[in-house]
C-alpha cells in the first residue's frame, strides 16, 4: 500500500477501487489514512483486498511489543514487520546488530505466541563487511529463526551489492515475503540505506533479475511477494509489473 501513498492520503475509497480493479488480490499494509480500523478495514473488504502484513516501530517492538500484537490482530493480518534499525548517522555497527537481535528475538516470541509471524526488512547498511561475513550475517545468525526471519526487498539487496537469488538460496525459509522492486539501469549503489524513490522502475525493466528471483522464490517457501514502488509513477508502473508477473502464476 506504500506505492500508493500519496493517492491514498487524497482519497481512500477510489485508490482501493483502483487496486481492486487492478487485479491486486492481497495488500501489506502502510497506516489507516485516517481511517479507523473497523472504517478502512470494512473498505479494504468492499474492494476484495485482504491485508496480509502491517509494520511496527522498532522503539515499539522495544517497549510495548504486546501492543503491536494487540494492533496486527486487530488489524487482521499475520506478518508483523519492521522496516529499520535506529543507528547513528551511517554508523551501522556490531553494538546495532547486538541491540536489534535482543529487541527482535523478544519481541517475536511474544507476537509469535499471539499468532503472529515477525519480519525484519534490511535496507542495505546491513552489509557492511564483518569480520569474514557482513552484519546482516551477523544478524540472521543472532536471530531466532523461530521467532524472527526476514522480508527481502530486491532492490535493498541488490544497492549494496549483494545478489537477491543468491541470498534466497542462502537463507532458505528465512524469507517468507518479498517486496518486489526493480531499479533503472545505471543507477549507483552504496550501503547507508538510502536512494532516489525515481530509480524504482517497472518489473523486469531494471537491472535486478526479478525473473530468476521469482523461479528461486517459489521453490524455498516464500509466501508473499508483494510489488512496492515508491516512485511518483506507480500508478502507471504497478499495473505493468503485475502484467510481467502473470507469466509466473
Amino acid at each position: 500500500m506504500y506505492s500508493f501513498r500519496t493517492q491514498l492520503a487524497k482519497d481512500v475509497s477510489t485508490t482501493l477501487a483502483k487496486l481492486n480493479t487492478m487485479g491486486v488480490k492481497y495488500v501489506e499494509l502502510a497506516g489507516t489514512y485516517g481511517k479507523t480500523i473497523p472504517e478502512f478495514l470494512a473498505l479494504l473488504q468492499q474492494f476484495n483486498l485482504t491485508p496480509i502484513g502491517s509494520g511496527a516501530d522498532f522503539a515499539d517492538l522495544a517497549t510495548q511489543p504486546e501492543k503491536v500484537a494487540q494492533d496486527a490482530k486487530a488489524l487482521g493480518v499475520r506478518y508483523v514487520v519492521c522496516f529499520w534499525i535506529p543507528h547513528e548517522g551511517d554508523d551501522f555497527n556490531i553494538q546495532d546488530v547486538q541491540k536489534a537481535a535482543e529487541v527482535f528475538n523478544r519481541a517475536g516470541k511474544i507476537l509469535r505466541e499471539q499468532g503472529l509471524t515477525f519480519c525484519y526488512h534490511p535496507h542495505g547498511y546491513e552489509f557492511r563487511p564483518y569480520g569474514k561475513s557482513t552484519l546482516f550475517d551477523e544478524l540472521a545468525q543472532k536471530l531466532d529463526p523461530h521467532y524472527v526471519n526476514f522480508e527481502m526487498d530486491t532492490y535493498w539487496i541488490k544497492h549494496p551489492g549483494q545478489d537477491p537469488v543468491a541470498m534466497l538460496k542462502k537463507y532458505p525459509n528465512r524469507f517468507p515475503l518479498l517486496h518486489l522492486k526493480d531499479r533503472k539501469i545505471g543507477t549507483v549503489g552504496n550501503q547507508n540505506g538510502r536512494t532516489d524513490v525515481e530509480t524504482n522502475v517497472t518489473l523486469g525493466t531494471g537491472d535486478i533479475d526479478i525473473s530468476s528471483i521469482m523461479k528461486v522464490a517459489s521453490k524455498i517457501g516464500v509466501e508473499y511477494a508483494i510489488i512496492e514502488d515508491e516512485s511518483s509513477r506507480s500508478e502507471t508502473q504497478v499495473p505493468q509489473s503485475l502484467a510481467f508477473l502473470q507469466k509466473f502464476k
